[in-house]
């Protein structure tokens, strides 16, 4: 079973990703900001996928996304970026920077299990 964690600040967001998340048979963990799920990177534990959200306070899915990039042991981490907002320049960044999908919310069930299918074999692994 895959571990999930979702990092968002909207908590509404965050419970209907983690019952999609249910669905597709996967164990979530939900953290309301980047700093909360950084430091719990840093004490060793690692999920199979990480859902960033992009827009969240002090510390953003972007920021947590090079943090995360510029950290060896976890540069195989799949990381799908998530957002209300879906401009060119936004995806390309994020895409840049190292997320391997990019989705926008509202999100599908379908669309979901897609970005985690392609994340994840892009680093190698299976769903």
């Amino acid at each position: 079973m895959k571990q999930i964690w979702i990092v968002d600040d909207d908590e509404e967001m965050a419970r209907a990703i983690t019952l999609m998340l249910k669905l597709l048979d996967c164990q979530t963990r939900h953290f309301l900001n980047a700093r909360f799920a950084s430091k719990e990177l840093l004490t060793g534990k690692k999920p199979d996928l990480l859902i960033l959200d992009i827009n969240m306070p002090e510390v953003t899915g972007i920021m947590m996304l090079e943090f995360v990039r510029h950290r060896p042991e976890w540069k195989h981490l799949p990381i799908i970026m998530l957002s209300s907002e879906a401009t060119d320049v936004q995806i390309d960044e994020a895409l840049r920077l190292g997320a391997d999908a990019y989705i926008t919310k509202p999100v599908s069930l379908d669309e979901l299990e897609a970005a985690m299918q392609n994340a994840i074999t892009k680093h190698g692994g299976k769903m």
